[in-house]
């Protein structure tokens, strides 16, 4: 599939574990996201996948045939135009994989919620992930009911039911809902049509100096590579802001961590752009929206195996303070996220262990202070956060990690 321009929205998957999230990238796009060995063993996304898509649109033509990822579109006696591209952000549905999702809806501007038409709504990631997507302000968001071709027509009323049910009191309470067929390729058209719909491109300020947060990294070099020809490391993710431009000098935060004593501490990693790609594209110069790959001058070490993930890239001197320590305004669920039971959420307490997500980023955390609202953190490992950043809040609940609030940081 060609893809004319650079991506300029970034569109996330949520959603229960073996609702189809991948199955729906593939129909729309032809590619299959989830491409890591384990994951293709265990038949489930682990890692955050990534696939771009055209939107073409035909003039003459009204409802949801007119819109299609190829420019052939049928019976269009009209002319045909490129809208846009879009990027996927494809994440894991498994509980045990939250983080995961989290780092990836911190670059969505907007989603496709999946929710299976065979099951009972809502499942425990379908709460989960819908809790994030609030956390973040992610508000553009497409519902997709999958596998219809699974349960019969009154069974499918009946879980559209549920789904509204469900989607009450949120902040998408009268988001679209389509149903469709991911695996037989069903009623996809009217799913692109609610993605121009109700998924907008988002106002960018190109002026800004750039700023990206980094989902994955790469070392692109076969294993044998003679020295004197290694390619530099890959670091890949989303500019938040700003556009980038090949020969550009680039500052890492953290950086490189390396555990002195009981702490993780970091040192600062500067680097050039030495190559800019959409996942179709080489490009002179990148804008904020989208997926992207930089190539660097980096050590490959640095970056082989999501060694990268979590960091903050931008314009020397101009990305927020690395912190050890935060304080936040903690504002509390009434209940425990991501449980098949209720469980009540239960005020934070001094000594606690928490974890945090902030961007793209995840820490654990000791609660050091606590004062009405505001809880001070020491963190393991440093992380990069400005005043005002949400940070999402889980503690261990029957051995797993699971979402209680969300934090505001305050210093």
């Amino acid at each position: 599939m060609q893809i004319p321009a650079q991506p300029e929205v970034n569109i996330g998957t949520a959603g229960h574990v073996d609702h189809g999230k991948t199955t729906i990238i593939q129909a729309l796009t032809g590619f299959w996201t989830s491409t890591h060995s384990e994951e293709l063993r265990r038949g489930i996304t682990i890692k955050i996948g990534y696939a771009d898509m055209p939107i073409y649109e035909c003039t003459s033509m009204t409802g949801p045939e007119r819109f299609s990822v190829i420019p052939e579109i049928e019976n269009c006696e009209g002319e045909t135009i490129f809208r846009r591209a879009v990027s996927f952000v494809d994440c894991p549905g498994h509980e045990s994989l939250m983080a995961n999702m989290i780092s990836g809806a911190a670059v969505m501007d907007g989603a496709i919620m999946v929710i299976a038409a065979d099951e009972q709504v809502p499942r425990p990631q379908t709460k989960e992930h819908m809790a994030v997507l609030e956390i973040l302000g992610v508000d553009k968001i497409v519902i997709v009911q999958n596998k219809v071709d699974l349960v019969s027509k009154e069974e499918v009323k009946e879980n559209y039911s549920q789904i509204r049910d469900f989607l009450a009191g949120t902040i998408v309470e009268d988001a679209p809902i389509v149903p469709v067929s991911a695996i037989h390729k069903i009623n996809t058209q009217y799913l692109l049509e609610a993605i121009e719909t109700y998924i907008p491109r988002p106002e960018r300020d190109y002026s800004k100096p750039v700023k990206m947060f980094v989902i994955r990294s790469f070392d692109i070099n076969i294993p044998g590579t003679p020295l004197s020809m290694l390619a530099g490391g890959v670091i890949g993710g989303s500019l938040l802001q700003g556009a980038l431009r090949i020969g550009d000098e680039l500052e890492i935060l953290p950086g490189y961590l390396e555990k002195k004593g009981d702490r993780i501490a970091h040192e600062p990693l500067h680097t050039e752009v030495i190559s800019l790609n959409s996942q179709t594209l080489r490009l002179e110069e990148a804008h904020s929206g989208g997926l992207l790959g930089v190539q660097t001058d980096l050590d490959p070490a640095l970056t082989k195996a999501d060694g990268m993930v979590g960091n903050v890239t931008g314009k020397p001197g101009t990305l927020p303070e690395v912190r050890y320590d935060l304080e936040m305004e903690a504002q509390l669920f009434k209940y425990v996220v991501g449980t098949d039971e209720t469980v009540e959420v239960s005020k934070i307490q001094p000594k606690e262990p928490l974890r945090l997500n902030i961007g793209t980023s995840v820490t654990l955390g000791s609660v050091t202070n606590l004062r009405e609202d505001n809880v001070h953190v020491s963190l393991l490992k440093p992380a990069v956060a400005e005043l005002g950043t949400k940070a999402a809040i889980a503690r261990r609940v029957a051995g797993k990690w699971r979402l209680i609030g969300v934090g505001q940081v305050l210093s």
